[in-house]
């Protein structure tokens, strides 16, 4: 949480350059890059059970990235994943199958609507940016689903192999939009650190809890992604939130983590 929220904020820093899709495309196609050469994974070959979740994985992976990348561009960090968070719950929430479950939709429900401006004290957010995060959550909740399926394959080859995936979506997108401005060496250098911390790394730990710790525990602490978010939009970028939208933010993590603690 810590290394996707820091990278994230960080990546902002370089939409004015290339736009969201050109930092996407060096995000994504940098960690790439650094996964296939650390891991190697042609040396095992996925089984054909295996290829189809694979792709799919890193497909919703490469979309991920591009919207979550495009509704920073438009709302505050914190309040885009607050939304985006709400993929997972989904997950928890359907996984579960419980009456009383509809409780903790109903407080992320809540939350989200306080994000609405028309409450005193908050601000009007991007309807653009807004669908942008719907749509990342969305990507997100198929991205544990389709995860968790192949986690139990090496942890660092699913990862190369979904992040393949993703690069082959997502550069094509970048290089449209931004061209020849992706070869830009402050762009690269901002780009590769990103990779790192938003994608390299924390994807790689998150394959590996997928594979040690039952999805209940996960969403446990995928919840808190969106305070981490908000953190790091302030501490980064300055981004100030109001009391209200600080309080639907906890709604939302404590509806996800309420879930998710309470799922069987």
């Amino acid at each position: 949480m810590v290394s996707v929220n820091a990278g994230a904020a960080w990546a902002k820093h370089l939409f004015p350059l290339v736009g969201a899709q050109g930092v996407t495309a060096v995000r994504v196609g940098l960690a790439a890059a650094i996964m296939l050469a650390i891991v190697r994974p042609w040396r095992r070959l996925p089984a054909r059970r295996d290829a189809l979740n694979l792709l799919v994985y890193g497909l919703m992976l490469g979309c991920m990235n591009l919207l979550i990348y495009a509704a920073f561009a438009r709302i505050p960090i914190g309040v885009a994943v607050a939304i985006e968070v709400v993929g997972p719950l989904a997950v928890v929430v359907l996984s579960s199958r419980r009456a009383r479950d509809l409780g903790w939709v109903l407080l992320a429900a809540l939350g989200l609507w306080l994000l609405a401006p028309v409450h005193a004290g908050v601000p009007p957010l991007d309807p653009l940016g807004v669908a942008y995060a719907l749509g990342a959550a969305f990507c997100w909740a198929m991205y544990i689903v389709f995860g968790k399926r192949v986690s139990g394959l090496n942890g660092g080859h699913a990862v190369a192999w979904g992040m393949l995936a993703a690069a082959l979506f997502t550069v094509p997108v970048g290089v449209a939009h931004a061209g020849a401005a992706l070869l830009d060496s402050s762009v690269l250098l901002g780009g590769l650190a990103v990779a790192v911390l938003s994608s390299a790394l924390p994807y790689t730990l998150e394959m590996a809890a997928l594979a040690k710790l039952p999805q209940r525990v996960f969403g446990i602490l995928v919840s808190a992604g969106p305070a981490f978010a908000a953190l790091a939009g302030f501490v980064v970028l300055g981004e100030m939130l109001t009391f209200m939208q600080w309080l639907a933010i906890a709604l939302v993590i404590v509806a996800c983590g309420g879930a998710a603690a309470t799922a069987k």
